[in-house]
């Protein structure tokens, strides 16, 4: 899935969240030195079982009519910390004391966090730094090195005598 791909689904699934009246909905985009596994965490807050399932059924549905299924759900019976991996990324989604407890905005804390109104912005890249042009300059031909001659073990060792 390319970068903006992965964007427009990041959004869907955060408007997923807030149509079910999700809370505290924190975006992160996660430094690609520190995580090698996805690059989105979308992060909220369900008040009790039932929202929390329900959350979890609309961003399912909502990505599922893009054709994005996730790899992996789990936590829906328990409806505690329910986990939707959508490899590029993973929704999570919370009830207010695994939140606290678990405090995963705190352990990435060197993810940039973004806003809803971010993922509709194209993805900022890094330009490319320019080097100033190299000056041209007249290249001096150096005499060639000149290499000494190795000693060898038997003039070592005659040195040592006479010495």
């Amino acid at each position: 899935m390319s970068k903006s791909e992965s964007r427009k689904a990041v959004a869907l699934a955060v408007s997923a969240a807030q149509e079910k009246k999700a809370e505290n909905i924190a975006i992160l985009e996660l430094d690609k030195s520190s995580s090698g596994f996805t690059d989105y965490f979308v992060i909220c807050t369900g008040s009790n079982p039932r929202q929390l399932q329900a959350i979890s059924d609309e961003v399912d549905q909502k990505l599922s009519s893009i054709g994005q299924e996730p790899r992996h759900v789990e936590g829906y019976n328990q409806a505690e910390w329910v986990l939707m991996d959508y490899v590029d990324f993973v929704v999570h989604i919370f009830s207010e004391n695994a939140r606290k407890f678990y405090d995963l905005e705190r352990l990435w804390k060197s993810a940039k966090h973004l806003s809803p109104e971010d993922l509709s912005k194209p993805s900022e890249r890094t330009p490319a730094k320019s080097r100033p042009a190299a000056k041209k300059t007249a290249v001096r031909k150096s005499a060639p090195a000149v290499k000494k001659p190795r000693k060898t073990a038997a003039k070592k060792a005659t040195k040592r005598t006479r010495g």
